[in-house]
């Protein structure tokens, strides 16, 4: 090829915190250099809260500075739109975010993208089931690439003991587009010197499932009792102990010998129920998240936040005491208000100690004003689909779904349990009663419930 016919080859990559970006960079910058091919790379950092990725994007200049006769490529500094080879995105929703940004096109683009999830705040806090439609994420990756490599990538990681920036690496090997060779990108992992073996092996589990593989299939919704129940019994397990999953086999069984469909939204909604966010359950998950991996010679500091109102504090008191603070709440506006921040540096010995210190309590967890206040609002719940069964199926089935509306942590739970005892008061209890038309009633809590889950008022959450 001359070099009035060359251009660059584009490459897009869009990567979560952690998942290794830089480091995919850096191992393809490193293999074009060595192979004596012209490249550059520039990134552009990525916000917290899981609202967007970190993008970084570089050009290759497909001939070597050998052959250039002194002369050197000029290259962008950013993706436009039309003009990308190769976009490659750890997850799915930021592939869709390419999308709509016009970097992938039909004419030219090849699409790698894993199809697993990490959902975005604005998902987590939605009222009901938030998450964005994947299927269409993958009908539009079909249409609008020239080739689309769909497929779980982090799983594809996992099973080869790698981190999956290494097994995306592979996967752009194997488009071919590249004018580097194999070894070129091995003998790149290699240089760093760091976990050489499991990112080989991811690299070369990424070549094969390169192009030609089909697109993985669509996630399936287990609505199999046993199965929800199995799942359901380790949640809640890890939540509290066995014996209070006992409590929720205790709970479905009653539901068990009656209409399947049923059975299986109680038990579903039932377990979401049980394991309720209080701080204690933010502390464990918090200890849980991935530590951050830093560069050579470089140290990270990880600072864990907290920002509990007056209810949250109370969740997690003994019942008489925080009777005592609700009630002085209900007339002095200021402790009302009252917000307690925390800031615990994870990375020191004394930041880890206080936050393993929360996550702790969860044995006396059946001692919180909390606990008692769910116990009481579950049973009230079971009670109303148990009555709902005995008039109308439909009627039970939409009183089962009904705590799809609760969800979350701070004021977005306030505001979901907000919205379930209004359509309870105003649409189901009046049913039960014999106030209303059932088959009537049936219309009108799916409005009600589909007009809550919709509302998109933002709450900001307090931890």
């Amino acid at each position: 090829m001359s070099n009035s016919q060359a251009r660059p080859v584009t490459l897009l990559v869009a990567a979560l915190g952690g998942e290794g970006g830089g480091v995919l960079t850096d191992w393809i910058v490193a293999a074009a250099h060595a192979s004596g091919y012209p490249v550059q790379a520039t990134s552009i950092p990525g916000v917290a809260q899981r609202t967007g990725a970190t993008t970084y994007y570089m050009e290759i200049w497909p001939e070597p500075m050998s052959a250039l006769n002194g002369k050197r490529p000029i290259f962008a500094l950013a993706p436009a739109q039309g003009e990308v080879d190769i976009v490659a995105a750890t997850e799915l929703l930021e592939a869709g975010r390419c999308i709509m940004n016009g970097y992938v096109t039909p004419d030219r683009t090849h699409l790698i993208a894993s199809t697993h999830r990490t959902y975005t705040t604005l998902e987590k806090m939605a009222p009901g089931d938030g998450r964005l439609d994947a299927d269409g994420l993958c009908r539009a990756a079909e249409t609008r690439a020239k080739h689309a490599v769909l497929a779980d990538l982090g799983a594809v990681a996992r099973e080869s003991g790698a981190f999956i920036n290494a097994v995306v690496l592979g996967a752009i090997a194997a488009t071919g587009l590249l004018p580097m060779d194999t070894e070129s990108f091995e003998n790149a992992i290699r240089a760093t010197g760091k976990a050489v073996e499991g990112n080989l092996n991811g690299f070369q589990a990424g070549l094969r499932a390169g192009p030609g593989d089909e697109p993985a299939d669509a996630p399936i919704v287990l609505e199999d009792l046993d199965a929800i129940v199995s799942e359901a019994r380790e949640r809640l397990t890890d939540f509290q102990d066995t014996a209070y999953a006992d409590q929720f086999e205790t709970r479905v069984a009653p539901f068990r010998d009656g209409e399947p469909a049923l059975a299986a939204a109680v038990a579903r909604n039932l377990a979401v129920r049980m394991a309720y966010g209080d701080i204690i359950r933010v502390a464990q998950t918090k200890i849980r998240k991935r530590p951050q991996t830093a560069a050579a010679g470089s140290v990270v500091h990880v600072t864990q936040y907290f920002r509990p109102g007056l209810a949250e504090m109370c969740d997690i008191l003994p019942p008489r005491l925080a009777k005592r603070w609700l009630a002085r709440a209900e007339h002095d506006e200021w402790f009302a208000s009252k917000q307690w921040t925390l800031e615990l540096r994870t990375s020191t010995i004394w930041g880890a100690a206080r936050l393993w210190f929360l996550a702790k309590l969860k044995p006396f967890r059946r001692r919180t004003y909390r606990y008692g206040v769910e116990q009481q609002a579950i049973d009230a719940w079971l009670g109303d689909v148990r009555r709902a069964a005995e008039i109308d199926g439909d009627l039970a089935i939409e009183a089962a779904e009904m705590p799809r509306l609760i969800k979350g942590y701070g004021k977005t739970h306030a505001r979901g349990t907000r919205n379930f005892e209004r359509v309870r008061d105003d649409v189901l209890l009046p049913a039960l009663d014999g106030g209303t038309d059932t088959q009537n009633a049936v219309l009108e809590s799916r409005k009600a419930v589909e007009a809550a889950r919709t509302d998109t008022r933002a709450d900001t959450t307090n931890a």
